[in-house]
């Protein structure tokens, strides 16, 4: 094995090392969750971690800064590395194994002649508009950590919405064995969803970026309350976000499960915003279910 230890988490940097001693847990009958990140961990990670160990026996966490889905103009380079002070937070919320490869281990014929895993859907919209080839990298990098890990279950945040409802079709249609568990956006005090590139932020655009939750939270009411005129209140939602100085990527009403626009008789409903600051792109969600209202 090619473990080091931090607490009583073990760290592993190969695929074999990582299979060999989940191999054990799972013949001995443990049910094996996994929480895939790029690290920079936040309290949202931890509570993904805390969920698995509410309903599995063992939880593997890994963090691989995946250069696969970062464009040609995006910050895979600065993105901000906190291995050290991740390990000290994953072992304090009680992750048994942590899995950090580096682009070798992950993509050991290189990224240019690597397989890719494509969705055919939903990645093409959205924040796949935005950031072409963005979900490709994305599922081909977490097509390739299910296998390694072979998890019961995967948890994802709900936070980015896209990609979970991308991974849920990805894995339906490989069959990947593996149930995929979405957790509740963890928010700071504001209301502002938790994101590693939160950092990038301007102390003078921290205080306004609120806008985007408190926007869609509106978008959402207005449906609550019996709006059905999508267009009109996308644009509205848009205009508001305007109007606080941040320039707009998106607002989008969407059925939750297709992420096809949303229709007049559709019971799940997602609102789904994407705006810039200077320093960072945010995005952000709110769901409801008419059926419950």
């Amino acid at each position: 094995m090619d473990a080091a230890v931090a607490g009583n988490m073990k760290i592993f940097h190969t695929i074999s090392g990582q299979r060999d001693v989940l191999r054990e847990e799972r013949r001995s009958g443990k049910k094996i969750g996994f929480v895939p990140t790029m690290g920079n961990l936040h309290e949202g990670h931890l509570q993904l971690v805390g969920l698995g160990k509410d309903s599995c026996d063992v939880v593997v966490a890994s963090i691989f800064v995946n250069p696969l889905q970062f464009g040609l103009n995006e910050d895979w380079e600065k993105y901000p590395r906190t291995f050290d002070d991740d390990v000290k937070k994953l072992a304090s919320a009680g992750c048994d194994y942590l899995f950090y490869p580096d682009e070798k281990e992950i993509y050991p014929n290189g990224m240019a002649d690597q397989t890719r895993v494509v969705v055919p859907t939903m990645t093409d919209i959205l924040c796949g508009a935005s950031r072409p080839g963005h979900f490709e990298g994305v599922t081909t990098v977490v097509s390739k950590l299910l296998h390694i890990v072979q998890p019961d279950e995967a948890i994802f945040g709900i936070k980015d919405f896209q990609q979970l409802a991308v991974i849920r079709r990805m894995v339906e249609d490989l069959c990947i064995p593996v149930d995929i568990i979405g957790a509740p956006i963890a928010r700071d005090y504001d209301g502002l969803a938790l994101s590693s590139r939160n950092c990038y932020l301007t102390e003078e655009e921290r205080s306004g970026v609120k806008i985007l939750y408190e926007t869609l939270c509106w978008c959402r009411e207005e449906i609550v309350n019996g709006r059905r005129d999508f267009s009109h209140l996308e644009a509205l939602t848009t205009e508001k976000i305007e109007k606080g100085g941040f320039r707009i990527d998106y607002v989008s009403i969407r059925n939750a499960k297709s992420l096809e626009p949303a229709a007049h008789d559709d019971m799940d409903i997602t609102v789904l915003g994407a705006m810039y600051a200077m320093g960072a792109r945010l995005i952000d969600n709110v769901s409801l279910n008419l059926n419950e209202v």
